[in-house]
C-alpha cells in the first residue's frame, strides 16, 4: 500500500494520524497529517510569499497550499498519486490533477515556480533525478522552493506507509535530504541557491536552475 491507498486515505479523511513512513531498518519517520490538513501556518506563507508566476506543487497533499494561492487568485496545480489528496484538494477549492510528476504534466517549461514541500524532495528515492525533472518544468529563470528535512540526513531508503499499527503494503523508494545536503545536491546538479531560511523548526531553500 502506498500513498494512494487506504491508510493514507483514511488519514486525510480524519485530518490527522498517527501514520509514519517505516523504514526497512524499523525505524519510523512521523508524518504530520494534521498540519497537512490545516490552513497554511506562518512557515508555509513565507514561501507563499516567495512564488512567483504560476505556481506547481508536487506532491500537493490536502492541497492547503494550493487552495490559499487560489483563494488570493494565483495561478496554482497541484499533483499528487493520491485519489483521496486531489479530491481533497479539490473540495478546497484548489486546482489538482491524478499524476505523478514523472508523467507528462501541462505547461511544462512554463511553470514560474515549483513547490517540493514537506519531505517531498525524497519522492522517487533520486532526488537528482527529481531536480533533473524539476529543471523540465520550470520556465526560465524560473524558482524551485524545497523543504529540507529537519536533521542533517543525507539517505536513501525503502519506505512503507505505517498507520500505528505495522507496515502496510509493499515498499517504495525515498530519500531524506536535510539544509546542507539538500543544498550541496542541488547545487552539484548546476542549481543556484537563492535563499535560506528557517522558522519553526522548519528550513528552506529557493533555487534556480
Amino acid at each position: 500500500m502506498t500513498w494512494a491507498g487506504a491508510a493514507y486515505a483514511a488519514a486525510l479523511r480524519h485530518g490527522r494520524g498517527p501514520l509514519f513512513l517505516h523504514r526497512a531498518d524499523g525505524g519510523r519517520l512521523p508524518l504530520d497529517v494534521e498540519r497537512w490538513c490545516a490552513a497554511p501556518d506562518h512557515a508555509d506563507r513565507t514561501v507563499l510569499a516567495r512564488c512567483a508566476g504560476s505556481v506547481l506543487d508536487i506532491g500537493c497533499g490536502p492541497g492547503r497550499m494550493v487552495a490559499a494561492l487560489a483563494r488570493a487568485a494565483r495561478p496554482a496545480l497541484g499533483i499528487d498519486t493520491a485519489p483521496a489528496a486531489v479530491a481533497r484538494t479539490r473540495r478546497a477549492g484548489g486546482s489538482a490533477l491524478l499524476r505523478s510528476v514523472f508523467q507528462d504534466l501541462p505547461a511544462e517549461g512554463g511553470w514560474g515556480s515549483v513547490l517540493l514541500m514537506d519531505g517531498n524532495v525524497g519522492i522517487g528515492g533520486d532526488p537528482a533525478a527529481l531536480f533533473r525533472r524539476v529543471r523540465r518544468l520550470l520556465a526560465p529563470g524560473g524558482l524551485l522552493i524545497a523543504e529540507a528535512a529537519t536533521a542533517e540526513v543525507d539517505e536513501r531508503c525503502d519506505v512503507t506507509l505505517d498507520a500505528g499499527d505495522g507496515p502496510l503494503g509493499h515498499p517504495f523508494p525515498w530519500a531524506r535530504l536535510g539544509p546542507s545536503a539538500l543544498r550541496s545536491h542541488a547545487e552539484a546538479d548546476g542549481w543556484t541557491t537563492t535563499g535560506q531560511w528557517s522558522i519553526h523548526g522548519r528550513t528552506f531553500l529557493a533555487l534556480r536552475g
